[in-house]
């Protein structure tokens, strides 16, 4: 079974103060052109989309120096809400662990990890870390949250739609645009469940 797990471009939710996607035709056949031709634009964090350690650590790691190994492989789902705390990083750490898929975290739900959480995710040898809110961290003040997650090397994987994952371990295809030396880029997430 494949659960797509992105938010479609063009309606897709933003972070405050982030320029919506936009999408212009550029020919169309209905105007007499040979074919149909889209461009576009938008934000590199707009929608589903991963964040490189180059996006808060000024000398972190870029997508281009992260190669795919971050965002393909074994994941594990885990449904939280509200503020994730130390002990409940631990807990998520532990049924990964248990599960055979603790590179690979994504958290279903209304939850914000908070620096204390980073803490226990960033000491745990993960690489990629998902969530479904447009950043990690509280909303308004994200940049320590970021700084403790990415600047131990992890790959973060945000803006995620989890509605239709149950808590367990999944195959993960979450490779980001091949955007060279940039901080995030959109991607095309999915999960794929083989024991069903």
């Amino acid at each position: 079974m494949i659960i797509d797990i992105s938010q479609e471009v063009f309606s897709c939710c933003v972070f405050p103060g982030d320029p919506q996607p936009q999408m212009q035709r550029q020919m169309s056949i209905d105007r007499g052109d040979i074919c149909n031709l889209t461009s576009f634009s938008m934000c590199a964090h707009n929608g589903t989309h991963v964040d490189a350690p180059f996006h808060f650590i000024n000398d972190g790691k870029t997508l281009s120096d992260m190669g795919l190994e971050p965002f393909v492989g074994e994941c594990y789902v885990t449904l939280h809400d509200g503020d994730v705390t130390q002990e409940d990083a631990r807990v998520m750490i532990q049924k990964a662990k248990a599960a055979g898929a603790d590179k690979r975290i994504l958290i279903k739900g209304r939850a914000t990890v908070t620096a204390q959480a980073a803490e226990v995710f960033a000491k745990a040898g993960l690489l990629l870390l998902g969530n479904e809110s447009q950043t990690f961290g509280p909303q308004d003040s994200p940049k320590q949250v970021h700084e403790i997650l990415l600047g131990a090397g992890l790959a973060l994987l945000e803006g995620i739609v989890l509605m239709e994952a149950d808590e367990g371990r999944y195959f993960l295809s979450a490779a980001p645009l091949h955007l060279g030396g940039c901080d995030g880029a959109p991607c095309r997430a999915l999960l794929i469940r083989q024991d069903i």
